[in-house]
C-alpha cells in the first residue's frame, strides 16, 4: 500500500499542472458560498481503493464561475446551491444504483463535491470536513492517517457523478421524469409537480406548480379583489373591514336619523354643515356665546342676537389689546437684555477658542513627552546595565582586596620568620596585577558611566519642535573665560526640527568673534550630523531667527533671522560631526547686554527658532 501511494503521487506530480491541496474549513466555507471548481476534460481518473496514475488536470477552486460570461450547465450544476445536500452525499434516487467508486467511505452516499485522499479514497467535501476537524485523524477505510494539504478535489469524479440519471424529486406527486443529476434544479424550476409557496407574502400555503392558478384565482385567502364601491383593490380578508369603515364611495345613513339614508362617507362632512338635525354651536362659541342648538334654530338666534355677538367681540378685543401690551413691556425688557448676552456669547465663544488651542497644544506635548520618555526609558535601562557591571566588578575587586590583604599579612609574617617562600611572592605578584586590570576597567566604567549620564542629560532637554531655549549660567566667569582665550565660544545641547528632523545646536562668543570681537556677543547657527539626514531634503533651507532674550517685565528681546544660502557649505548634509557656524558676529554689543535686563543671577537665555512650517515628512 505504501509502496502504490508513492507511485501515485510521483505520477501525480508528473501531470502539467497539479492537484491542489485543500483544507477542510475553506472547502465548506467555498461550498457554503456557492463557489466551487471548474474541470477541464483532459480524460479520465479512475476510481477505488488502489489509486491510480491522475490522467486529469485539477483546476484550483479560486478560478471563480462568476468571472465566465457564459457558464455551461455543468459548471452552474456545480455551483447552485439549491442542488447541493447540507450536509453528506446526494440522496436523490438514481435511476440505476451508482456503483461503489461514487460513494463517500464516511456517509455511504453518493459523492458531493468530491475530495480524493492520500491514499486513493473518496469523501463528501463536509464529511472530510468533519473527519478532519478531529484530532488525529484518519481514513475510515484503511485507518491511514490524514493532512488538510494532502486533500485534492476530484474534478473527474464529479463530472461523472454529475452524468448520473436521477428521477424528479417531486416523483412522489406525480412526475415521471428523468434528468442527469446536473440538471435537476433547471428541471425543477419548471416541474408542474414542483411545490413551490404561494407569491403573495402574508399566505403561507405550499402547493404544486401547476395548482398555482387555481389557488390565485380562487382558493388563497390573500388574494386580490376590487372594491364594487371606490373600485380599489385590496385581499379578500380586508374587503369587507374596508366597506364598514374607510371606503368613501359606500353609503352610509345620516347619523343625526334626518330625511337622507344613503349618504356618500366622503360627503358626510359637508352635509353634516346643512343637515336640519344636526346640533351645532354659535359661531362665536370662542368669543363666549354658549348657545347651542339646531342647524335651523341657530340662523333664528344669529339674527336675534348681533349686538351681544358683538359686545363678546369688544370685549375678547379689550383683552387682547392689554395682552399685547404685556408682550411688548417684556419684549422690550427682554431686548436690553440682549446686547449683554452678546457680549458674554462672544466672550464665551473666544475662550472656547483658547481653550481648544490650549488642548492641542497639550496633547502635542503630551505626545512628544510620551515619545521622549519612551527613548529615555530605553538610555535608562543601558544605563542599569552598565552600573550593576560596574557594581559586580567593584565586589568583585574588593574580593581582591581582601585575598591581596591576607597575603601581604601571611608574607609580613613569613618575613618575620625569615621564610620567604616564592609561591606566596608570585601569587601576591599576580593579585597585584589582577587588581591593578580591576582598577583599570573600573575606571573605564566610570568614564563610560559619565559620558552616559551627559547624554542623558543631553536627551532630557533636546527639544524636537524646531526651538531651542539655552540657559547659560556662570556668566562673569565664563566671560572672563573667554576674553583669556581659555574657552572662546560655548556650543548648546543638540535640539531637531521633529523626531526624525534635522540635528542642530548653538554656538555663542560671550567675547565676541571676527569684527564682533571685543566689542559683541556672536552667536552662530550649526547644522549637526543627524541620524536621519538620508531621509531628508538638502541644503537646509529652514528659516532661522536667533533671539536674546530680555528678563525683564517689558520683555524687549533682540532677534535677528535669515534663510539660509544654500549654495554654502554650511547648510549641506554633514560630513563630519557639523558644519561650519553660520550666524551674526555683531549679533548684540556687550554694553547693551550688560546694562540692560537681559542678564539676571548671573544667567542669559538665548532662544533658536527654525521654522518647520513647511517642512515636509521625512
Amino acid at each position: 500500500m505504501e509502496s502504490s501511494r508513492r507511485a501515485y503521487w510521483t505520477a501525480g506530480m508528473s501531470v502539467q499542472g497539479s492537484l491542489e491541496p485543500v483544507g477542510p474549513s475553506e472547502s465548506v466555507a467555498r461550498a457554503q458560498a456557492g463557489q466551487d471548481t471548474l474541470q477541464t476534460g483532459l480524460g479520465v481518473m479512475s476510481s477505488g481503493r488502489n489509486a491510480e496514475v491522475p490522467r486529469e488536470l485539477q483546476v484550483p477552486l479560486h478560478h471563480r464561475l462568476a468571472s465566465l460570461p457564459n457558464p455551461s450547465l455543468s459548471q452552474r450544476a456545480w455551483a447552485e446551491p439549491g442542488l447541493l445536500p447540507p450536509h453528506g452525499g446526494f440522496r436523490d434516487r438514481f435511476v440505476l444504483p451508482p456503483e461503489d467508486k461514487y460513494r463517500c467511505e464516511s456517509c455511504r452516499l453518493v459523492l458531493c463535491n468530491p475530495r480524493q485522499t492520500e491514499c486513493g479514497h473518496r469523501f463528501c467535501e463536509t464529511c472530510i470536513a468533519d473527519l478532519l476537524s478531529k484530532p488525529n485523524a484518519v481514513c475510515p477505510a484503511d485507518d491511514e492517517p490524514l493532512f488538510a494539504d494532502k486533500i485534492f478535489r476530484d474534478v473527474c469524479c464529479h463530472r461523472e457523478i454529475m452524468a448520473l440519471k436521477v428521477h424528479c424529486r417531486s416523483e412522489k406527486n406525480g412526475c415521471k421524469e428523468q434528468m442527469s443529476l446536473q440538471t435537476v434544479m433547471d428541471h425543477l424550476n419548471a416541474c408542474p409537480y414542483f411545490e413551490v409557496p404561494c407569491p403573495l407574502g402574508k399566505c403561507k400555503e405550499k402547493m404544486m406548480r401547476k395548482d398555482m392558478p387555481e389557488h390565485l384565482n380562487w382558493k388563497c385567502k390573500y388574494r386580490e379583489e376590487t372594491c364594487q364601491y371606490c373600485k380599489r383593490k385590496m385581499a379578500v380578508t380586508e374587503i369587507q373591514k374596508h366597506k364598514e369603515t374607510v371606503c368613501p364611495s359606500y353609503p352610509v345613513p345620516c347619523p343625526n336619523k334626518c330625511s337622507y339614508t344613503a349618504i356618500l362617507r366622503s360627503e358626510l362632512p359637508n352635509h353634516q354643515h346643512d343637515c336640519p338635525n344636526a346640533q351645532t354651536n354659535c359661531v362665536f362659541s370662542r368669543y363666549g356665546c354658549t348657545f347651542k342648538g339646531l342647524n335651523q334654530e341657530m340662523r333664528a338666534h344669529e339674527a336675534s342676537c348681533i349686538s351681544d355677538h358683538l359686545k363678546l367681540m369688544v370685549t375678547r378685543n379689550l383683552a387682547l389689546e392689554t395682552k399685547m401690551e404685556d408682550v411688548k413691556r417684556e419684549l422690550n425688557e427682554r431686548h436690553k437684555v440682549l446686547p449683554g448676552l452678546h457680549a458674554r456669547l462672544s466672550e464665551m465663544e473666544t475662550r472656547y477658542d483658547e481653550i481648544r488651542e490650549k488642548t492641542k497644544q497639550m496633547e502635542l506635548k503630551i505626545g512628544s513627552i510620551q515619545k521622549l520618555a519612551s527613548s529615555h526609558s530605553e538610555k535608562l535601562l543601558e544605563m542599569e546595565m552598565e552600573v550593576r557591571s560596574m557594581r559586580m566588578a567593584r565586589e568583585e575587586m574588593e574580593t581582591l582586596r581582601g585575598t591581596m590583604e591576607a597575603i601581604r599579612s601571611r608574607v609580613t609574617l613569613l618575613e618575620g620568620g625569615r621564610v620567604v617562600p616564592s609561591t606566596g611572592t608570585h601569587t601576591l605578584g599576580t593579585l597585584e596585577t589582577q587588581i591593578s586590570r580591576h582598577d583599570n576597567m573600573l575606571s573605564m566604567h566610570e568614564i563610560r558611566l559619565a559620558d552616559m549620564d551627559l547624554r542623558f542629560q543631553v536627551l532630557e532637554t533636546a527639544s524636537y519642535n524646531g526651538t531651542l531655549i539655552w540657559k547659560i549660567r556662570d556668566y562673569k566667569r565664563r566671560k572672563q573665560e573667554a576674553v583669556a582665550a581659555k574657552t572662546l565660544s560655548l556650543y548648546s545641547q543638540p535640539f531637531y526640527t521633529g523626531y526624525f528632523g534635522y540635528k542642530m545646536c548653538a554656538r555663542v562668543y560671550l567675547n565676541g568673534d571676527g569684527m564682533g570681537k571685543g566689542t559683541h556677543l556672536s552667536l552662530f547657527f550649526v547644522v549637526m550630523r543627524g541620524e536621519y539626514d538620508a531621509l531628508l531634503p538638502w541644503p537646509f533651507k529652514q528659516k532661522v531667527t536667533l533671539m536674546l532674550m530680555d528678563q525683564g517685565s517689558s520683555r524687549k528681546h533682540l532677534g535677528d533671522a535669515f534663510k539660509p544660502d544654500p549654495n554654502s557649505s554650511s547648510f549641506r548634509r554633514p560630513v563630519g560631526d557639523m558644519n561650519i557656524a553660520s550666524g551674526c558676529p555683531l549679533f548684540v554689543a556687550q554694553t547693551v547686554l550688560e546694562n540692560g535686563t537681559y542678564i539676571k543671577d548671573d544667567t542669559i537665555f538665548i532662544k533658536v527658532t527654525v521654522d518647520t512650517s513647511d517642512l515636509p515628512d521625512p
